[in-house]
């Protein structure tokens, strides 16, 4: 079973009860229907990164979801928290990439997308057997990594405006 298909979401969840704001970041996200199985961070072979629009109409009601889950919640008001996933794609797309989860508290949604974007690059570096410098490879123009010899496209899921964070899911308990 190889996923042939992957898509990012976010969600955002406010509630005093942790269940229920992580249920409440599900619905923003789309996926609240879904039975969620979270399973480590490889990017397939061959798989096509496509819009999250697209990805939800592939998606029924009770279906078992693969997904790699970044979350993070506090119960602390005015917090700033960050559940960020980042991925590497190789340009050989018969070789697989890789997908990170990072969650942090205190650190801007920039920050944490730039870290899970350069600890995906990371990995993927090492499975290529090349050294890896996340500031020197960095193009920004072009938003790739290179490393090595091998061009690798690379991206981040992004929070949604007026949220503290940046998320997918991330929820926010209130007391």
């Amino acid at each position: 079973m190889v996923p042939k298909r992957i898509f990012f979401t976010k969600g955002v969840g406010k509630h005093r009860e942790r269940l229920t704001s992580f249920e409440l970041a599900l619905r923003d996200a789309g996926i609240a229907a879904q039975n969620l199985v979270r399973v480590s961070s490889i990017f397939p072979p061959q798989c096509k990164l496509i819009a999250r629009s697209q990805g939800l109409k592939f998606l029924n009601p009770g279906e078992v979801v693969f997904a790699v889950v970044a979350e993070n919640s506090t119960h602390e008001p005015h917090r700033l928290l960050a559940a960020s996933i980042g991925v590497a794609i190789p340009a050989d797309r018969n070789t697989y990439g890789y997908l990170s989860e990072h969650h942090s508290f205190g650190e801007t949604e920039d920050a944490a997308g730039d870290y899970a974007e350069e600890l995906a690059a990371e990995m993927l570096a090492t499975t290529l057997n090349v050294e890896f410098d996340p500031d020197r490879s960095w193009d920004e123009k072009k938003e790739i990594y290179r490393i090595s010899n091998k061009i690798v496209r690379s991206r981040r899921n992004r929070r949604i405006p007026g949220t503290p964070a940046t998320s997918a899911p991330d929820h926010q308990m209130i007391d």
